[in-house]
């Protein structure tokens, strides 16, 4: 009798599995296991569709000639395996981008043999990563990208934007900002907010952005009606696209912030008594829609309004994806070649503006191309205070009171004091009513001010708060300095 069928099923699956496969563990403890020599990793324990560890070794052992093996011998054999792993060294696991050795990016094209894109500021090629540099994880959502095009000489580019209706070169500029930035796996990028007339294309425009970097499978979708339900779509993509937003709750505003800028989720973990599950996300972020009604000041910081305009000719549907799918190789590769530039290129970090990293790649964009994007991003952070100002009651009457404060002088009252300064210069001699959502007290209006804090001093207001032996006093002080909108260009 052959040894193999005198030992333990048990050992026989564990023996095959630590021969073909390398089994690591990740920060929060998850087991995964990684094909040797292939990048992709999967979940021990996962019973997902897009293909369980246990599944592929389930096939390894039968098209190896070691038979069929029970459910009892697979459980016993994964335990054992789970423990052993979790004495190995923590690695990361990553989707669609994730960082190299030597300053390099990976971008995962979502193929089955594992060919990824190297991007680095010397150039780009297309490889099979070291699979103890960069583990791909998988979902549902990992779309498969073309191979892209070498020595494109940009023209990709000009055929992505002839494909889309941005009014301007500005907001051209930006769209390709984003692009860029979406290839980092550690740049924070603010979110995209295509707008415009209806007709104007703004969901295709959508679609073609994000198919750059998730493939032709990817699309647009609803907003989920609770965080949960968001929190599990963004973890398991790269790029999260919501489509035709029309009202925008605290609570979604909220969650989009976390988002761009990145948050952690922790909840208990299914079937444990005290055990949790931790969900780490950052990812880029894509919005569509005509009019999100009043923004709130902390998103509109971390927003990248891109204006559409409709098109003069028209197209079916068929004919645009169809030239779009030819294309997109091209596209891909004229993107790289581009995002190899930009990081090649030295530039100064702003440092006036709360997304500091994008900025800085905006200016990097402008050395290398000379494109203006710093400039353009500027302007449409303007606009967007503009937006949040004329949506909040609160902030025009703070601007009304400072417009008559000398330059420089400050004035300090406690906060019930403001309230009722406030509350007076807003209801004027004719006592119209307060509107709904006015603050009622003076701890709410301070909480209202620090929210309203960076929008008001982009128009030359500048909130500050303290204490005394008196109490807590509100500051506010108009600047010296002339706001960017009030600026003349000769």
């Amino acid at each position: 009798m052959p040894d193999d069928e005198k030992n333990p099923a048990r050992e026989v699956i564990t023996d095959y599995a630590q021969a073909h496969f390398r089994y690591f563990r990740t920060a929060d403890g998850t087991v995964y296991a990684q094909r040797n020599g292939h990048p992709v990793a999967r979940p021990i324990r996962s019973q997902g569709t897009t293909g369980s560890h246990r599944q592929e070794l389930m096939v390894g052992l039968f098209r190896d000639g070691h038979g069929v093996f029970n459910g009892t011998a697979l459980k016993e054999a994964l335990d054992l395996i789970e423990a052993l792993a979790l004495t190995e060294d923590v690695q990361p696991v990553h989707i669609r981008v994730a960082p190299g050795f030597d300053g390099a990016t990976w971008l995962d094209l979502g193929r089955t043999d594992g060919r990824s894109v190297r991007i680095h500021p010397t150039g780009w090629d297309i490889a099979v990563p070291d699979p103890r540099e960069v583990c791909w994880r998988r979902t549902q959502l990992t779309g498969e990208l073309p191979l892209p095009a070498k020595d494109t000489d940009g023209k990709g580019i000009d055929l992505l934007l002839r494909l889309t209706n941005f009014a301007n070169a500005a907001t051209e500029c930006l769209a390709i900002a984003w692009l860029i930035g979406s290839l980092g796996p550690s740049v924070p990028v603010p979110a995209p907010f295509l707008t415009g007339p209806q007709g104007a294309g703004k969901s295709s425009a959508g679609r073609m952005l994000i198919r750059i970097i998730e493939g032709m499978s990817s699309d647009l979708r609803r907003a989920p009606k609770d965080e949960e339900n968001l929190i599990a779509a963004v973890a398991a993509g790269w790029v999260t696209a919501l489509d035709n937003l029309s009202h925008m709750t605290p609570d979604l505003s909220d969650a989009m912030c976390c988002i761009v800028t990145g948050a952690e989720n922790v909840k208990r973990a299914l079937f444990t008594d005290g055990d949790v599950f931790r969900a780490r996300y950052r990812r880029p972020l894509l919005l569509t829609g005509i009019d999100v009604g009043v923004i709130r000041p902390d998103l509109a910081e971390r927003l990248l309004p891109l204006r559409l305009e409709r098109p003069r000719v028209r197209r079916t549907e068929a004919e645009l994806w169809a030239e779009y799918a030819e294309v997109l190789p091209v596209v891909l590769g004229s993107l790289l070649d581009l995002t190899v530039k930009v990081r090649a290129v030295e530039a100064e970090t702003p440092t006036d503006l709360r997304m500091a990293d994008f900025a800085h790649l905006c200016a990097q964009l402008d050395a290398a191309t000379g494109f203006g994007a710093l400039a353009a991003y500027r302007a449409s952070l303007d606009d967007l205070n503009d937006d949040v100002i004329e949506g909040d009651l609160l902030a025009q009457t703070v601007l009304r009171h400072a417009a008559d404060i000398e330059p420089g002088a400050e004035q300090r009252m406690t906060s019930t004091e403001w309230l009722y300064c406030l509350s007076c210069l807003y209801t004027g001699e004719d006592f119209r009513p307060l509107p709904k959502g006015w603050p009622t007290t003076g701890k709410v209006l301070s909480d209202r001010l620090k929210r309203l804090q960076p929008t008001l001093a982009a128009r030359g207001v500048l909130i500050d708060s303290g204490r005394t032996r008196e109490g807590r006093y509100i500051e506010m002080t108009r600047s010296q300095v002339t706001p960017p909108h009030e600026q003349q260009v000769f």
